[in-house]
């Protein structure tokens, strides 16, 4: 109530009394009174709403490259199991643990002296063979003069040529054992077949190791090239190929696509990869198509195991539109957009994200879309435009590998 009002309210009422005479004119000032409230009681009237500054880009269908996220792992590619091949002690671990070794290097020791021993043993027994092939040589060439003559049976002429052929096989027999023994000596010294990552020791100094069961001594993974693998999903593919006979999808040709890594951290792996292998059967258990790409990874910054994101640069989307992400908001059913029409009036548009619609059903060529300032939007709001959203500017800023899809910018038709 305003402050007038009351003040000639408290006035009236603390007014002296008169006689009933002078209270006649009394109705006629509360009627005033009255209507004086009921004046003051009105709404003002509204003001002029004042216009909400926009900005606004106009949609131009493109062909436009798109990129495709999976998790991946990276995985060596050539990870190889040091293993005993002989049964012995375990004398030394000649290498340190974690460090990259040479091809040729010397990793563990067994204990060499049974081996010296039996390979000893099975050079005498060759010897001894030797010495056995040369008297049945020596016989075998007295026989013959002989059992020409017929000074001898030819039956003696077959045992002394047999047994000059048994002693050459003993022989033959003999050399093998000594090459195993020699073999096996060899053997108790372990080295890497590769250049690579050496991992932990599985056997330490003085363990009894057999090839079969304590036979694994550790591991060396090959770092350059580093291989990553990813699976697409069944339904994926399906996508893929339906957009592709569509003409809604281009992939490169011979399918050569490039990989981009997002290492967990959110930074971006330097070297770009290639795919060289795609299985060709979907696996039973997981229903997922495996692909692996390759890297080359020459200082090591890449170490097997690791989950990363790989990014599959080289597809097209034809006639594809692309807007700012900030210009598509999410309601409660589905994403839309803000328009413009030509009576610079906004007009609330659905979109889908990153997949594509019909003709009738999403944005055209020529259309104008909100950008900044659709938050404070509604329908029939006015509106002033106050500049244009470049699309090259758009294009620049680039969202975090967590949250980011594609780009900053989403695909919607």
């Amino acid at each position: 109530m305003p402050v007038l009002l009351l003040r000639c309210l408290i006035r009236s009422l603390n007014a002296p009394k008169r006689p009933l005479g002078e209270t006649r004119g009394r109705p006629a000032l509360m009627l005033g009174l009255f209507a004086l409230l009921t004046a003051c009681g009105k709404p003002a009237a509204p003001e002029a709403s004042q216009p909400v500054d926009v900005t606004v880009t106009t949609v131009t269908p493109r062909d436009t490259p798109v990129d495709f996220e999976f998790v991946a792992q990276t995985q060596s590619s050539r990870a190889v199991e040091i293993r005993a091949r002989v049964d012995g002690f375990l004398d030394k671990r000649a290498y340190t643990e974690g460090e990259m070794v040479r091809q040729g290097q010397t990793l563990f020791l067994m204990d060499p002296k049974p081996f010296e021993a039996a390979l000893q043993s099975a050079q005498g027994a060759l010897a001894q063979q030797q010495a056995r092939l040369g008297v049945a040589k020596t016989n075998l060439a007295r026989v013959v003069p002989l059992a020409a003559q017929n000074a001898l049976s030819k039956k003696d002429l077959d045992d002394a040529t047999a047994s000059e052929r048994e002693a050459a096989a003993a022989v033959i027999a003999a050399k093998g054992q000594v090459e195993a023994a020699r073999l096996s000596l060899g053997y108790t010294t372990i080295k890497s077949p590769l250049a690579g990552l050496s991992s932990y020791a599985r056997q330490q100094e003085g363990s009894y190791v057999t090839p079969a069961q304590s036979g694994l001594l550790t591991y060396v993974y090959q770092m350059d090239p580093m291989w990553v693998e990813f699976s697409i999903s069944e339904n994926e593919m399906l996508r893929y190929r339906d957009q592709i006979s569509k003409g809604q999808l281009r992939f490169p040709a011979n399918d050569q696509f490039e990989i981009t890594l997002l290492l967990a951290d959110g930074s971006t792996f330097p070297a770009r990869g290639r795919i060289d292998f795609a299985n060709p059967v979907f696996s039973a258990q997981t229903g997922t198509f495996l692909v692996r790409a390759v890297f080359a990874n020459e200082k090591g910054a890449l170490r097997p195991g690791q989950f990363v994101r790989a990014r599959v640069s080289g597809a097209v989307r034809p006639n594809a539109v692309l807007l700012p992400q900030r210009a598509v908001q999410q309601g409660v059913k589905s994403h839309f957009v803000w328009t413009v029409d030509k009576d610079n009036k906004p007009r609330q548009r659905v979109v889908e994200m990153g997949e594509w619609q019909g003709d009738d059903y999403g944005l055209r060529a020529g259309d104008r879309v909100v950008v900044d300032g659709a938050l404070r939007l509604s329908p029939n709001a006015a509106i002033s435009i106050t500049g244009n959203a470049s699309s090259a500017e758009h294009r620049a800023k680039v969202m975090p590998p967590v949250a980011q899809q594609q780009s900053e910018q989403n695909s919607a038709r």
